[in-house]
């Protein structure tokens, strides 16, 4: 990825005076004031700032709301994006399944033009290849969570996987909805966004919101079928698989495992 440096000057370079709010992910993040106010981000993975840039980059220019992508460069080291600033607040954890739902319908809208990250990672030829190949990298880090990845693998198999892909957030979580001053709402954190079946996105949001059930969340779907129940059950297992093999907290892979045991 080429530079992406705009009018504003930007150069990924830390100015004088920006203030960090990093939260204790691999990135770290600042705000920066200047002539066009934005905030600058560095990630620890180079994957996942092609992928935001992407993203937001997409979700201009099919109008839906979100961070303006003022200059970017995956390629640096450290990897960082700069994105203008967005005067919001979070949407209370109270109110944010029923404020996510107009939003997430406009992201669901976005046709996909491959499946898997927008950019940065493998592209694949069909959902459930890229379902199979996220449960390999799963148990290859976490070999003991085998038995439970091949009943996964097999489910897969047995399920309707002729969907058609769509832009997913993929990091659905209170905090990444903001309400902005005039009123509107817009998502940020972009750097998971992949293209593929909307029910996954709904899937991790249950296992964000640490539900024991997701079934609650189909509530926000735009559309509904039949198979989208069982694919949405799918999708959750995957998604505590995901935690129970990689979240860097012990709790959430605590957490993770003990509801995959109580779903087996």
């Amino acid at each position: 990825m080429s530079p992406d440096i705009s009018i504003h000057g930007i150069d990924g370079r830390v100015p004088p005076g920006a203030r960090e709010f990093t939260t204790g992910q691999a990135n770290r993040v600042w705000s920066v004031d200047a002539p066009t106010p934005y905030i600058l981000k560095y990630y620890g993975d180079p994957t996942r700032a092609a992928n935001e840039a992407a993203a937001l980059r997409l979700l201009a220019e099919h109008g839906v709301a979100g961070p303006q992508l003022l200059a970017a460069e995956a390629e640096a080291t450290p990897s960082w994006t700069a994105q203008s600033l967005v005067i919001a607040q979070p949407i209370p954890a109270d109110q944010f399944l029923d404020e996510l739902a107009e939003p997430l319908a406009l992201v669901h809208r976005i046709p996909g033009t491959h499946i898997g990250r927008l950019a940065g990672a493998r592209r694949h030829r069909r959902w459930s290849d890229y379902l199979h190949d996220r449960l390999r990298r799963y148990t290859a880090v976490a070999p003991d969570l085998g038995p439970v990845a091949r009943h996964l693998h097999e489910r897969i198999e047995l399920a309707d996987m002729n969907v058609r892909p769509v832009l997913l957030h993929h990091d659905l979580q209170p905090g990444h909805l903001l309400d902005e001053s005039a009123g509107g709402r817009l998502l940020i954190d972009w750097e998971l966004a992949i293209y593929g079946d909307s029910r996954s996105d709904l899937g991790r949001l249950a296992v964000r919101l640490g539900l024991d059930d997701p079934t609650p969340v189909l509530a926000i779907a735009e559309e509904s079928d039949p198979a989208a129940e069982g694919r949405l059950h799918l999708y959750w297992h995957i998604h505590l698989l995901a935690d129970a093999a990689l979240s860097t907290d012990p709790s959430v892979r605590e957490r993770a495992a003990a509801r995959l045991s109580k779903a087996a």
